[in-house]
């Protein structure tokens, strides 16, 4: 695009440029612009020096478009649609966007949340796109420079004041072993769980979440070994073949197809720890329609589930 030559141009003119072409008269086409005739004439002559044509020919029956004139007046109504439509995007519909929605959302969270929140976006914005990710470092970041327009994660002690949040839940720790774990056969003590190795969830940005680094080092003590993984589906089966266990919120154990064969045990109470999770957008997405509907969506998608929750109990 070369924006140097649009720079010269008066975008008004073309705007006279199709009333001309509709009224094919100067004085209609300025009492419809609302400018004197003299106006109207020095416009025409502006408009013939950027086209580089007279564009019209006076006639009796005022004046008619020359052949250039008649090739643009096929390509105004686009142009200036698509310019009014840049400048008034009009009533906010989600039923009608097409646009794309990134999120960052850990994999144990989206396992609980997406079903319930896709199913709201499938009817009430069925042509939006919606990408997740589930490892992102530095959210924050990329939150600020457009790469995601949301994250759902662990809550932080403090945000910058360019950062809006909320906090969608929280949930207590629990240890999650297969239902004939050694664990199993008596009270979990805080030196047991060092005894088995140790399957850790990716945490986006830990060292800014230092909170939860520290409860996790606290319960594990000095565990035999770990594995990490973001892939909770695998965690799962691992846990159910081996004597690994897996510390993590306990409201995963409301979903009995992907826990079969798994059980939750407490952790010992000088230990529990509560975890809570925000959603976390930058203000650069505050006054937009389609941003600030899909936030409200997630908080209500949240409380939906809990209200689901509530009533199972």
């Amino acid at each position: 695009m070369d924006t140097s030559q649009l720079s010269r141009v008066d975008l008004n003119l073309l705007v006279a440029l199709h009333v001309l072409l509709e009224e094919k008269s100067v004085s209609r086409a300025a009492e419809r612009l609302h400018v004197t005739q003299p106006a109207m004439s020095k416009t025409l002559n502006r408009l013939r020096d950027t086209f580089d044509d007279p564009l019209f020919a006076r006639s009796k029956r005022g004046i008619q478009p020359t052949p250039r004139a008649e090739a643009l007046a096929s390509q105004l109504v686009n142009v200036l649609s698509d310019i009014e439509s840049l400048l008034d995007a009009g009533e906010f519909s989600p039923n009608a966007f097409r646009g794309e929605i990134v999120i960052a959302i850990s994999e144990y969270v989206g396992f609980t949340l997406l079903p319930s929140l896709t199913s709201r976006l499938e009817t009430r914005a069925p042509k939006l796109k919606l990408r997740t990710i589930t490892r992102a470092e530095h959210q924050l970041d990329l939150l600020a420079d457009g790469s995601l327009d949301f994250a759902i994660q662990l809550s932080r002690t403090n945000y910058s004041r360019e950062f809006r949040h909320h906090e969608l839940a929280s949930s207590p720790l629990a240890v999650f072993v297969r239902r004939d774990h050694p664990l199993t056969k008596q009270p979990v003590h805080e030196n047991d769980l060092s005894l088995f190795p140790q399957i850790n969830l990716y945490i986006a940005d830990r060292n800014e979440v230092a909170e939860v680094d520290q409860s996790a080092s606290e319960i594990l003590g000095g565990a035999k070994g770990s594995l990490e993984t973001s892939h909770l589906l695998t965690a799962f089966e691992i846990l159910r073949s081996t004597n690994y266990t897996l510390v993590c919120p306990a409201y995963m154990a409301r979903n009995d197809g992907a826990t079969r064969d798994l059980v939750t045990l407490p952790i010992p109470e000088h230990l529990g720890r509560t975890i809570e999770y925000s959603l976390v957008a930058h203000q650069r997405t505050e006054r937009s329609p389609i941003h600030q509907w899909f936030w409200n969506e997630v908080i209500d998608a949240v409380r939906a589930l809990r209200v689901r929750t509530v009533h199972r109990g």
